[in-house]
């Protein structure tokens, strides 16, 4: 998700979103631990976005 969308969206999109990709990751991560993703920098992608859009949720609330 790139931030050019996470501005544009509204508080409740950010926080269905947030939930969604913190229970990806989870889920990521526990396929990771048992057996090895090809591609295991979608872990850190995962966890970045969900910064993104936490950051941007903490930024609205101070705003507000």
């Amino acid at each position: 998700m790139k931030q050019q969308e996470i501005t544009q969206a509204s508080v409740e999109e950010l926080k269905t979103q947030t939930a969604n990709l913190t229970e990806q990751l989870e889920k990521m991560k526990l396929t990771h631990a048992v057996s090895p993703m090809e591609n295991p920098l979608q872990i850190r992608h995962t966890r970045r976005t969900i910064a993104r859009l936490k950051t941007e949720l903490t930024k609205r609330e101070a705003q507000a």
